[in-house]
């Protein structure tokens, strides 16, 4: 599931020790991302082309 932190809001992503980015990732849903999108602290969303084209020039 991607998610995307709500403008403003700086949430933890315990599964890697640091802190969801601004422009969101692919994260394993869990009971603790449910409650970050019932609390409205992130949203769903769709990864951006610009990332998409990013992440395939790596290597």
């Amino acid at each position: 599931m991607f998610l995307i932190p709500a403008e403003g809001r700086t949430v933890a992503d315990p599964d890697r020790g640091d802190n969801l980015p601004a422009e969101g990732r692919e994260v394993d849903f869990s009971q603790y991302w449910q409650r970050r999108v019932a609390d409205g602290d992130v949203s769903e969303g769709q990864r951006s082309t610009k990332a998409d084209k990013s992440a395939s020039t790596k290597g």
